[in-house]
């Protein structure tokens, strides 16, 4: 008999070898009292799906959708269901599952080359849509198969999947699972639900040229999360996503089969090249709009880890270039003093609040530099603590262009004194384009979890477990103080890269590897460990100094 202690009401029983996590939930259901459904579990802090069978005492822990893991297993079962559904309406064709977008994953979907009416219709959503209401009430069960990798590439092989091909070839992986629905096959790298009768929130509509799949909330995962139109979001992933077709980069397997072939130096460099491209067209724009009209503060924001300080420092640069005198204020030098700090709920300082910042001085120096006064500003101590008067002044001449970055850059409560014609609203973050394959995306959060991590660790700041345990806050203040305003930007940038997991493999490793198994944020380490082992590591060395990803790795040029 096994001994298994369920972490959610501290208690332990006894259980038969072999006992499948269903089985022990189901024995303590009576006790749990969970708000929402139970979809996946902890295992020794480690996700796993609940037909995960037990053969050692273990640690488990019950998720419903609003964990992190929870939700991830709700939404890959929900895209498997998606995926089966077209197979079944449409053979042969193709569905891709690009990218988060308005609170869902907007899917690109092509018919079988020479289909008759080659573009998706609002019938043909219609119909995917149907035949998934109808798989999910047979609620068929997923099946969840072992095997050695050369017999997975086999059965994908055998069905036309290049990219889950090129993704197992290139995995170092002896054994690999896949899963099966009905009588069709896909590859997840994290756990499903049970059965597809567990999905009874979401929604398909018709999006642009392919599908909006839309998932349950993630705060409340009885309902739909509400929509939010983001076009601009969408074009900046539809360009970064044509740039991928044109260097024949979609998916990990792709940026591993050219790391082999000895391309990773010329990825790098196109990568670095296409982002430098794009700031001198930013840089360009500004010029214009300053010498045609009254343009004298440029806004920028960004979620954390975004590399805003460094793109800033770039734009600075390429202004400098057009004959424009740059200057840049943070945000951050107008926070209050740290006792002042608003406290979250737990009593930890809450620095992402707007009430951080004391907007009501900025609005005045904003207002008075843009009437042309010299204005002293001030400069934050992070070791004190406080706020400095160290004779900084400012004063803005015919060609000068203010920068103002920070994470609350784009809240209208800061510049609302201040004309919207002077304003430039510049938006950056790491939208992910690379997947692990077509159903596979990896979140961007992901993306610029693991640079803060590298980065924290770096400087001495936190350890990974510290900044893991700090990533939950942070992103529910991204939620409410940064993502509200991203489509107010004219522009937006990208600063991730097509090599970028490839690179950060050999510094995350050893960091991720750091965190104990006995502690919560290990989850979260193991599933950053998993999908960037399948990403084959490359040398940091050919980044340039001024590159966005130094801030992240070290060795920039750039004083920070």
């Amino acid at each position: 008999m096994l001994q298994i202690r369920c972490k959610n009401i501290e208690k332990t029983r006894s259980f038969p070898e072999g006992t499948s996590l269903l089985e022990v939930y189901n024995d303590f259901a009576g006790e749990l009292e969970l708000p929402y459904p139970v979809v996946a579990a902890k295992v020794n802090n480690t996700p796993q799906g609940l037909k995960f069978r037990l053969f050692q005492n273990r640690d488990v822990e019950f998720l419903d959708a609003r964990e992190g893991p929870g939700h991830y297993a709700y939404v890959r079962s929900l895209c498997f269901v998606l995926y089966k559904a077209t197979q079944d309406i449409f053979p042969g064709s193709k569905l891709f599952v690009e990218h988060p977008l308005e609170r869902g994953y907007y899917c690109n979907f092509k018919k079988k080359p020479n289909s008759p009416n080659p573009l998706l219709t609002d019938e043909d959503v219609k119909a995917i849509h149907q035949r998934m209401q109808e798989i999910i009430r047979l609620d068929m069960p997923f099946r969840r198969n072992e095997a050695t990798t050369e017999e997975a590439i086999r059965v994908f092989a055998e069905r036309g999947f290049s990219d889950k091909v090129k993704l197992l070839e290139t995995s170092g992986q002896i054994y690999s699972d896949y899963y099966m629905l009905g009588d069709t096959a896909d590859y997840y790298y994290g756990p499903l639900v049970p059965s597809a009768g567990y999905l009874t929130v979401w929604e398909l509509e018709p999006y642009h040229e392919g599908l909006l799949l839309r998932v349950p909330d993630w705060y409340d995962p009885l309902r739909l999360a509400e929509k939010a139109p983001m076009p601009k979001t969408y074009a900046m992933f539809a360009e970064k996503v044509r740039w991928d077709v044109i260097m024949h980069l979609s998916n990990a397997g792709d940026v591993n089969k050219a790391v082999l072939k000895g391309y990773a130096s010329e990825l790098i460099q196109v990568s670095e090249a296409l982002q430098e491209k794009k700031i001198v067209q930013i840089a360009e724009e500004i010029a214009r709009r300053l010498r045609e009209s009254t343009l004298k503060l440029v806004l920028i924001t960004g979620p954390s880890s975004s590399g805003k300080t460094t793109f800033c420092k770039r734009l600075s640069i390429q202004l400098l270039a057009c004959g424009l005198r740059p200057y840049s204020i943070s945000t951050d030098d107008y926070f209050v003093n740290r006792v002042d700090t608003p406290l979250l709920p737990n009593g930890d300082y809450d620095f992402d609040n707007i009430e951080t910042v004391e907007y009501a001085l900025l609005q005045e120096h904003l207002t008075r530099l843009m009437n042309g006064e010299r204005v002293e500003v001030p400069e934050y101590n992070f070791k004190t603590g406080k706020r400095e008067w160290n004779g900084k002044k400012l004063k803005l001449s015919g060609e000068s262009v203010l920068i103002i970055e920070g994470i609350h850059a784009l809240n209208p409560l800061l510049t609302k004194h201040i004309d919207d014609a002077l304003k430039f609203k510049i938006y950056i973050s790491a939208l992910t384009s690379i997947s692990l394959d077509d159903h596979n995306w990896i979140p961007t959060r992901d993306n610029r979890l693991l640079r803060r991590i590298i980065r924290d660790y770096n400087k001495g700041a936190f350890t990974a477990r510290e900044t893991i345990a700090q990533w939950k806050n942070v992103c529910a203040a991204e939620d409410q103080w940064i993502f509200p305003y991203q489509e107010t930007a004219d522009v937006m940038f990208n600063s991730a890269l097509n090599i970028e997991f490839a690179v950060l493999r050999p510094h995350a490793e050893v960091i991720l590897g750091s965190v104990p198994k006995n502690c919560p944020e290990y989850t979260d380490a193991h599933r950053l460990m998993k999908f960037i082992h399948y990403f084959i590591p490359v040398s940091d060395k050919e980044i340039p100094p001024t590159s966005i990803m130094r801030e992240f790795v070290g060795g920039s040029s750039f004083k920070y």
